[in-house]
């Protein structure tokens, strides 16, 4: 009979797993390392095995996290099983021997792949079409995340060369390193909270409602495994590889066939040693019996295959000193801390400095100057502070404080409700400047022809301008010195710029920069309250009152609109006559007068805001979500959760030729 504290500590264990396979699974948002959640699960499992204190709904009979309530669930046909881990090498030979004995031979061989760290993936292809994709979810049943999966540009829409009718796939969707580190930077200068990996990155983006928004996440696809409806116990894993690659899937080249344990333990310390020369991020090997006769015979556990394992490399970290904290000031205002490092060697670098992310990241982990750190790479690629040796340390430097003023201009900083960031909104913070003019100057903003990134950079460079506003006071004479430029060009330069203050009113409003405010809310705005005067007078209750702005746009409109400085340069801008009203509407007809459209998907001819337009000049209007408000779904090709909202509320799903139909 097991003890009052076995009984306990199990419990303990398995409420700590089940939130942290919520965490992994559910939210991509993982609480501990996997080395730890490893050692818990093997705790919990030697537990519950001298204990005789199985159970059904512990963690260690559980292969994922549950199905989110967000997607579809689908049944798997065939379990996706998770792998059992390893760190050592003792294990594998342990492995190794098991096999053997349970196959009373040594007639087989082993392949070793590289092992992704992704997200598992499911695809199904019924006569060579894809028809479905899938999470692993808990096994057993998984998220229909097919819209999703058909946006991934390396899993085909069909398969090529001949297959069976029924072809299903298993495989990893990953991320690069360098797309990961890009995408955190971004994140960070909005202000939104970063991924810890790639792995994160990956999973949470697939998870994601709007398949518009999971296309421009840079996703790459692996495949595996390849499963057929016959039983042909004749294949083996390299010849399964081989025949994915032929279909038209990605398999990964890193991998090897290997007759001796020996030989893989050699294979993995190499791999070990190159695993930063790979463009995504591996977190060990996989070794699988190479045989199908084999598997077969040597079966599964509830959890997991008997031949196979996972061998973990160990995570790399290095301690070092926080000299200092400093501050630096993003593209778009954002304030990142920054640790500054004593140097030190990790991966294959040499490691200075290190981003702290946010003020509440660094008084989570209570990061002061001079802490001895553990520091890491997060996807090997962006040093990030883990944790602080010894928190207890007597004699500490006092508590991080966000200082009340930016480093770069000295504007007082602001933080939006319910945000990770402080903010500078100066538009003539130095380190702002340049962005704000590109953006201005940007195709779907003033649309200034001729005004790029290196023509921007020369005249702040050269302090000809310092906002935006300064364009119109350029003249050709100003400008034939820069380099490039020629009296030609700088003509043309002078003529776009003054061409653009024609550009409409909505225009101006995008090309502002207010945060959040995009070409589409810009829109809105601009027709709700027909000018500047009277959106700048707006506050917060009567802006949310526009049917696409909700708190988080308001409060950034009524921010940027109280700074004296952007006040300033709409002065400006009002003198050098741009459009700050916005002019009646010549309608074609008002066929769709009173009806309001939703847009989702790819349509065959017309581009969304094509199809947008189209609606607004025949009197209809457009929103951004379905509601029972919504007269038509205007559907196109991998059209997602708009479309089954709408067939829940049962509202009308049209396609483009139904669409035109209308417009007759």
């Amino acid at each position: 009979m097991a003890s009052q504290d076995v009984r306990k500590r199990i419990d303990e264990l398995r409420e700590l797993l089940t939130g942290a396979d919520d965490a992994y699974y559910g939210k991509a948002e993982p609480i501990m390392p996997d080395r730890e959640y490893d050692r818990l699960m093997h705790e919990l499992l030697r537990l519950e095995l001298e204990h005789d204190l199985q159970h059904p709904q512990s963690p260690s009979t559980r292969i994922g996290g549950k199905p989110s309530k967000e997607f579809p669930t689908v049944v798997h046909p065939v379990p996706m099983m998770s792998l059992s881990n390893t760190y050592n090498r003792d294990e594998l030979f342990d492995f190794d021997r098991r096999v053997r004995d349970n196959l009373g031979h040594s007639n087989f061989t082993y392949m070793v792949e590289l092992k992704y760290d992704g997200m598992a993936i499911r695809l199904r292809y019924e006569k060579g079409r894809l028809v479905l994709g899938a999470t692993r979810g808990d096994g057993e049943k998984g998220d229909n995340i097919t819209a999703n999966i058909r946006t991934v540009r390396d899993i085909p829409h069909r398969l090529s060369g001949p297959a069976p009718d029924v072809v299903e796939v298993r495989g990893e969707a990953y991320m690069e390193r360098e797309a990961f580190a890009l995408l955190n930077r971004e994140r960070e200068e909005q202000g939104e909270t970063v991924f810890a990996n790639p792995r994160n990155f990956t999973a949470g983006s697939l998870k994601m409602q709007d398949p518009a928004i999971v296309a421009s996440r840079p996703i790459r696809f692996f495949a595996y495994d390849l499963l057929f409806d016959e039983n042909d116990l004749a294949r083996t894993q390299d010849q399964k590889l081989d025949q994915l690659a032929g279909l038209g899937l990605p398999v990964c080249d890193v991998r090897q066939k290997c007759e001796s344990m020996d030989e893989i333990a050699e294979l993995i310390g190499d791999w070990d040693k190159k695993r930063h020369s790979y463009p995504f991020e591996t977190d060990g090997a996989v070794i699988k019996v190479n045989e199908d006769r084999y598997r077969e015979e040597l079966g599964s556990t509830a959890k997991a295959p008997r031949w196979a394992i996972a061998y973990k490399f160990e995570a790399e970290q290095a301690t070092t000193i926080v000299e200092d904290i400093t501050l630096q000031v993003g593209r778009l205002g954002t304030i990142t801390p920054v640790a500054e490092l004593t140097p030190v060697q990790l991966a294959g670098t040499t490691v200075k400095r290190a981003s702290l992310h946010n003020e509440d990241e660094i008084l989570r982990k209570d990061i002061r100057r001079g802490d001895s750190v553990v520091i890491e790479k997060a996807g090997d690629i962006i040093p990030q502070v883990v944790s602080v040796v010894n928190p207890d340390a007597p004699g500490r430097s006092n508590p991080f404080k966000m200082p009340a003023a930016c480093p770069a201009c000295s504007s007082q900083l602001q933080r939006l409700e319910g945000e990770v960031a402080w903010r500078c909104v100066n538009p003539a913070c130095p380190p702002q400047t340049r962005i704000r003019i590109e953006h201005f100057s940007s195709r779907n903003a003033m649309d200034i022809d001729g005004l790029g990134t290196a023509i921007v950079e020369q005249l702040v460079d050269g302090g000809l301008i310092e906002t935006f506003a300064d364009l119109y006071e350029l003249d050709a004479g100003q400008i034939v010195p820069l380099e490039r430029m020629a009296e030609k060009s700088a003509q043309n330069l002078i003529e776009a710029i003054e061409k653009s203050k024609s550009q409409p009113f909505e225009r101006v409003l995008f090309a502002l920069g207010i945060r959040f405010v995009g070409d589409k809310v810009a829109k809105d705005l601009a027709d709700h309250f027909r000018s500047i005067d009277r959106l700048m007078q707006a506050g917060t209750d009567e802006l949310i009152a526009v049917d696409s702005i909700g708190p988080r746009i308001a409060e950034s409109v009524v921010q940027f609109f109280s700074n004296e400085e952007n006040r300033a340069i709409i002065s400006r801008l009002r003198r050098y006559s741009l459009q700050l009203e916005q002019a009646e509407k010549t309608s074609v007809s008002e066929i769709l007068s009173g009806k309001t459209f939703v847009l989702t998907g790819t349509l065959p001819t017309l581009k969304r805001d094509e199809a947008a337009r189209l609606i607004e000049e025949n009197g209809g209007k457009t929103s951004a979500s379905v509601s029972k408000k919504t007269d038509y779904v205007l559907a196109g090709e991998a059209a997602g959760s708009k479309l089954d909202k709408a067939k829940k509320l049962n509202i009308e799903i049209i396609d483009e030729e139904q669409f035109f139909n209308l417009l007759k």
